[in-house]
């Protein structure tokens, strides 16, 4: 093989590397896009209400526009839970101006309740009982995937039981 067609196979396959990144990133950029869209909170009395009827607690995930760990939490584990009726669930959006009642019915903003709760870092998952009171340990971040899915079904376990008196 000479040293000018070795040349151009390289340049060939560092070429066809950069297309398929590129079409990777792509394809990235189309998934995250097509993201699950979780019920925004807007009446957190009333969802807490839903929720208790059903002998279950109220999940809020606090979430941050762009944080790649939300979409994880939201779109592998979250989602796919409230979409099978097994969670009660509402986002609360950290930055957000949107509004929403609290617990007690009284106007306030989603970004507003996030500092309330001392919510730092996004995804923060909650679990709240009768009152509006914390029934589990938060589940705060989002960077351990091979454990998130065992620390999320034992903090629903805890709050499960708290609010079914067990």
């Amino acid at each position: 093989m000479s040293m000018r067609s070795s040349l151009l196979g390289r340049t060939l396959r560092r070429r066809e590397w950069w297309l398929a990144a590129a079409a990777g990133l792509g394809a990235l950029r189309i998934a995250q896009a097509e993201h699950l869209l979780l019920q925004p909170a807007s009446d957190l009395r009333a969802s807490l209400v839903q929720a208790l009827r059903r002998g279950e607690p109220l999940v809020v995930m606090v979430s941050l526009e762009g944080c790649p760990f939300c979409v994880v939490a939201r779109d592998h584990y979250l989602g796919p839970m409230y979409a099978e009726g097994r969670i009660e669930l509402v986002q609360v959006d950290k930055r957000s101006r949107r509004p929403v009642l609290d617990f007690d019915g009284k106007p306030t903003t989603h970004d507003d309740l996030a500092n309330r709760w001392a919510v730092r870092v996004a995804p923060t998952v909650l679990f709240f009982g009768r009152g509006g009171v914390e029934v589990a340990e938060r589940l705060v971040g989002g960077y351990l995937p091979d454990f998130y899915a065992a620390y999320l079904d034992e903090r629903l376990r805890q709050a499960r039981a708290a609010v079914r008196g067990r």
